[in-house]
């Protein structure tokens, strides 16, 4: 594997070699400190980003190599009218492994076809982010011990959330999966989307408004954020805002060991009251993203 552009593009086995890795990286930092000494990894960040840019940054700084790049693509030729493939086949003769975040669909593969280096695509516009459903993966088995047989409820803006898509795509491959989707109709998860999960015989997805009801049943709940701006009624809206902020009140019934994440930033989906619940991973799943995306420079630039 030269790239990593969709999560689709993982085998199984390659995606639990690579949590196997970031776990021993997390116990033994020691080992990985000099793995990619004299290695550059660029960041070319088209779109703003505060968790993605600093975990590739931290992760590569932690592996002992280098980091060069932008933030913004008005600090960089773009804002000259220079095209994608320029700019990587550019920066391939700088760097030896290149994340990049850019807000067209697409443009990170556009980009591997130019680049003579590894891409990781670090999010393009509203259709995949594969490093974070790695983080999300990572978080899961971690948890949960194990990446079949759960039952995983996603909660919120699951018709635009690419988050949401990558994950439900990636746990779809795995054995005796129960998806429960919490939304209101509006935002209900996307046709192509469920049928990635309806020809797996082992599988089941429900649909439901109601996310009181459905608690006490998920093993691993997901949040993410309704916004406002993707409803036609503000009516509706306004009905339906408060049916999905995770309160301490409204997890009194849900298991002792659910697994509550969020792909962050939040707003007021979750309520700071639950930071302190133990069942709280969200910001685990930041520090796990550290590590797989650790993991997959090193895969990538095929370190051993």
């Amino acid at each position: 594997m030269k790239d990593l552009i969709d999560i689709s593009e993982l085998t199984t086995s390659e995606i639990d070699q690579l949590i196997e890795t970031s776990c021993d990286i997390m116990q033994n930092p020691a080992k990985y400190s000099e793995k990619c000494r004299g290695k550059k990894l660029a960041t070319l960040f088209f779109e703003p980003s505060t968790r993605t840019r600093l975990s590739f940054e931290a992760a590569m700084y932690e592996l002992g190599g280098a980091v060069l790049g932008f933030s913004a693509a008005d600090s960089s030729s773009a804002a000259k009218g220079e095209s994608v493939s320029d700019t990587v086949k550019t920066v391939s003769c700088y760097a030896d492994i290149i994340a990049m975040r850019h807000p067209k669909e697409g443009a990170p593969r556009a980009a591997a076809m130019a680049a003579s280096v590894p891409i990781i695509n670090a999010g393009d516009g509203g259709h995949n982010h594969p490093t974070q459903t790695l983080a999300d993966l990572c978080t899961i088995k971690k948890e949960k011990g194990r990446l079949d047989a759960l039952t995983i409820g996603c909660c919120g803006d699951l018709k635009f959330g690419r988050t949401v898509h990558s994950l439900v795509e990636a746990m779809s491959r795995y054995e005796n999966i129960r998806f429960i989707m919490i939304s209101p109709e509006e935002l209900r998860l996307p046709e192509f989307v469920k049928s990635n999960i309806a020809h797996h015989a082992s599988h089941e997805i429900e649909e439901t408004e109601d996310l009181q009801q459905v608690l006490p049943e998920l093993d691993v709940l997901y949040m993410t954020r309704v916004q406002k701006e993707r409803f036609f009624n503000e009516a509706d809206y306004i009905r339906l805002k408060d049916s999905y902020i995770l309160t301490p009140a409204k997890l009194t019934n849900a298991k002792a060991d659910l697994a509550i994440m969020h792909p962050l930033p939040r707003v007021n989906e979750i309520s700071v009251a639950v930071d302190n619940d133990p069942r709280a991973c969200y910001f685990k799943q930041v520090l796990n993203g550290k590590f797989m995306r650790m993991a997959l420079i090193m895969k990538l630039l095929e370190v051993e």
